[in-house]
């Protein structure tokens, strides 16, 4: 069910009518959305993509952290009633923070990661107890994945593997070039030597070369995304506070983007699978990290 992309419209006063905050170094993050449009229909979105400051996959945790507040707080100023961050390395990097600051507002806003649910979904997918993990640098290097995984169950081992440059290359529409092959192969190849069963994707750009993914490390290996099970996880904690919006139609959908608004347009449209309204450009004021 396709949802249709929103004109102006007042900000709504009572909480159930405001948005979905969801947010993204770039357009990765569309791959979320599309997933929340499908399974939440009812519900209205406000997307803010980062794409003045992509890729966040290789910048430090503590820039992560100051962005991701200074988005949170523009995405916050625009009614959202609950945010999710579509970007596994800033979730990595600053979800505990954001959770801590959000509690802290008057709607006490709930604030929904992409690193758990893929987490859990790879321990409810293997047999064998190896788990890959296809990520940036930045989101390898803060061990989140395996913070999760080893509390759940200490008997599954997760390899991890770095893919610097392979968001950037699917951004710039590369994908299928030769170099992303290449890239695709090597960091396939020390999963394929574990002999793992399941491979989180550890990025919201990965999804869309999960055929070529799946080509290389062999058709019985799970490929787990983030997209399905948050949605899932969106539903449940709309439920709990009484936050579903009580239209029975279609919700809206709405983008911003701190960079270039028609490359975001032409981007995005590939990514979410669906029609892009009016993209409109957004400049972040500077937010300090949080503690």
């Amino acid at each position: 069910m396709m949802a249709r992309v929103a004109g102006s419209s007042a900000l709504a006063s009572d909480p159930r009518r405001r948005p979905i905050g969801v947010f993204d170094s770039g357009v990765g993050g569309l791959t979320v959305l599309h997933e929340l449009l499908v399974q939440l229909p009812h519900e209205d979105f406000l997307y803010l993509g980062d794409t003045a400051r992509f890729p966040y996959g290789e910048r430090s945790g503590e820039e992560l952290a100051r962005f991701s507040s200074a988005i949170a707080e523009e995405l916050l100023r625009r009614r959202a009633k609950l945010l999710v961050v579509a970007c596994n390395s800033a979730t990595a990097a600053a979800l505990p923070s954001l959770r801590r600051r959000m509690m802290e507002t008057t709607l006490g806003v709930d604030v929904l990661g992409v690193v758990r649910p893929e987490a859990l979904q790879a321990l409810a997918a293997t047999h064998s107890g190896r788990i890959g993990l296809l990520a940036t640098p930045t989101t390898v290097a803060s061990g989140a994945y395996e913070e999760v995984v080893s509390m759940i169950d200490p008997h599954v081992t997760l390899h991890a593997v770095a893919c610097p440059g392979l968001a950037t290359i699917i951004q710039a529409g590369q994908q299928f070039d030769e170099r992303a092959v290449q890239v695709v192969r090597e960091a396939c190849a020390p999963l394929r030597a574990a002999d793992v069963d399941a491979v989180i994707l550890g990025c919201t750009h990965y999804p869309l070369i999960q055929p070529m993914l799946q080509r290389t490390l062999g058709p019985r290996v799970a490929l787990i995304s983030s997209g399905a099970a948050l949605a899932r996880q969106v539903e449940h904690a709309l439920s709990t506070r009484s936050l579903q919006h009580p239209r029975a139609g279609e919700g809206d959908y709405r983008f911003l983007c701190t960079g270039d608004t028609d490359a975001f347009h032409e981007l995005g449209t590939r990514f979410l699978q669906m029609p892009l309204g009016t993209v409109e450009h957004v400049e972040l004021a500077e937010v300090e990290a949080l503690a």
